[in-house]
C-alpha cells in the first residue's frame, strides 16, 4: 500500500483586524479574495472581515487565511518574552527585486526588524506585518 499524506491547504494567521491584515497580504503578494470574502462597499457592514477571510493565488488555490481573535500578543522577535512562533518566507530572484519589495512592504505598513541585505550568501530582510507577525523576504534562485 502506498503511503498517503495530508496536503497543506493554507497558512492561517490570527489577528485582531482580519480585513486590514488580509488587505496587507493581498497587496504585498498580489493575491485575490476567495469569492464572497471581498471587502464590502464603503459604509456597509463587514461580517466576514470580523471572522475569517481567505486569499487565493491566480489559479484559485488557497494561500493565506486570516482568523479574527479578540486579543493577540505581538511577537517581539528576536528578543523578548513572546517568540515569533511562525513566520512566512517569501523569495525574490535578485537583490534589485529585494530592494523594490522592501520599499513596497514598508509602504504597505510593514516594519523592518532585521536587515541582512549585504549578506553575499543570502541577502535577506525580516519584517513585522501590521499585526506583528514576522515574515522574511530573501533572494533565492527560482526553481
Amino acid at each position: 500500500m502506498e503511503a498517503t499524506y495530508p496536503t497543506l491547504r493554507q497558512v492561517v494567521l490570527d489577528c485582531t483586524d482580519a480585513r486590514a491584515l488580509a488587505e496587507f497580504y493581498r497587496e504585498l503578494l498580489g493575491l485575490r479574495y476567495r469569492p464572497g470574502d471581498e471587502p464590502p462597499a464603503a459604509g456597509e457592514p463587514d461580517p466576514r472581515g470580523q471572522d475569517w477571510l481567505v486569499l487565493r493565488d491566480v489559479a484559485g488555490r488557497p494561500q493565506v487565511a486570516f482568523q479574527q481573535v479578540d486579543e493577540l500578543p505581538e511577537a517581539n522577535w528576536p528578543t523578548g518574552p513572546c517568540p515569533q512562533q511562525l513566520h512566512l518566507d517569501l523569495t525574490v530572484p535578485t537583490a534589485d527585486e529585494l530592494r523594490r519589495q522592501h520599499e513596497r512592504a514598508l509602504a504597505l505598513g510593514a516594519r523592518l526588524l532585521y536587515d541582512r541585505f549585504d549578506d553575499p550568501e543570502e541577502p535577506l530582510r525580516v519584517y513585522a506585518d501590521p499585526a506583528g507577525h514576522p515574515f522574511c523576504i530573501f533572494v533565492a534562485p527560482t526553481a
